[in-house]
């Protein structure tokens, strides 16, 4: 049985520079507060919990003196500004390519359009991101565009994992409602890298399995933009999800992972399916 893994399948550098500097600051402090999960894998945050990165929900529960860790989804400018109110030494693990989404967002805000992001609704990233102007509206479907209103003039930014078919068929609707519409394309360039190298693997394989945590919206867009062209399909977490039944007669495997999956989840994974491949 072969296996091939997809090229750029895990972390992305944003998702390993953050995670890199919460162990860094934990290392060097003893330990550090996340606020909120720096990334959307349980593996990744049981993982830094137990070098000293702990998980608070308000900047309340930092105690005195300790630093705390804004994740790599973006922060609220209104958590910001507590923060400093606090003066809490805040460890900013925010994404380059998130920032470069609020920078976007401010710019078309100063040209007086109204803010459309296209994402998740709820998601981190996404709240941030339509913090940065007022009045934003997030659509997450084509269906939602359809159902919007009439708009002068506006600006779109989609979430950085935004499956690039999702974002097409909405700008194509919003296109027949908008006067003067301005679109920046912010998906990232490692989530177009990894979807292209999907769309390749899964038409060449028997199976393919993508490695990611459920509470991932970047893990589950992979999942079903590979079901769309391989049925055999399978999202797991870990090893311990393999079943075996999947892999009976098959010749290839194809495997690639959300941008919060850590390189040994990937490694482990590959190494169960060659011993389920060593039993047949």
């Amino acid at each position: 049985m072969k296996i091939f893994i997809a090229k750029n399948a895990g972390y992305c550098f944003g998702v390993r520079d953050a995670v890199k500097m919460a162990y860094d600051v934990a290392e060097d402090e003893g330990d550090v507060y996340m606020l909120g999960d720096i990334v959307h894998n349980e593996k990744v945050v049981d993982d830094l919990s137990k070098a000293g990165a702990k998980v608070v929900e308000s900047l309340d529960q930092v105690p005195n003196g300790k630093s705390v860790l804004f994740r790599a989804h973006g922060t609220k400018n209104e958590i910001w500004d507590e923060a400093d109110k606090k003066g809490l030494n805040v460890k900013d693990a925010t994404c380059p390519l998130v920032y470069k989404i609020h920078k976007d967002v401010k710019k078309l805000h100063s040209e007086k359009r109204k803010i459309i992001v296209i994402g998740d609704h709820g998601h981190d990233e996404v709240v941030a991101i339509a913090d940065q102007a007022p009045g934003s509206i997030v659509i997450a479907t084509p269906e939602e565009a359809m159902n919007m209103r009439r708009i002068r003039k506006a600006g779109i930014v989609s979430q950085s994992t935004q499956a690039i078919e999702n974002v097409q068929e909405i700008i194509k609707i919003l296109m027949t409602k908008i006067f003067d519409l301005r679109f920046v394309n912010t998906i990232c360039y490692p989530t177009k890298r990894n979807q292209e190298q999907i769309k390749d693997l899964a038409k060449l394989v028997d199976v393919m399995i993508i490695i990611g945590s459920f509470t991932s919206a970047n893990s589950k867009r992979l999942t079903s933009l590979s079901e769309n062209l391989n049925t055999n399909t399978y999202q797991v977490t870990d090893s311990s999800e393999l079943n075996k039944d999947w892999f009976e007669n098959v010749e290839s495997v194809g495997i690639s992972a959300g941008a919060s999956t850590p390189d040994y989840l990937i490694d482990d994974i590959k190494e169960e399916i060659e011993n389920i491949g060593k039993l047949k």
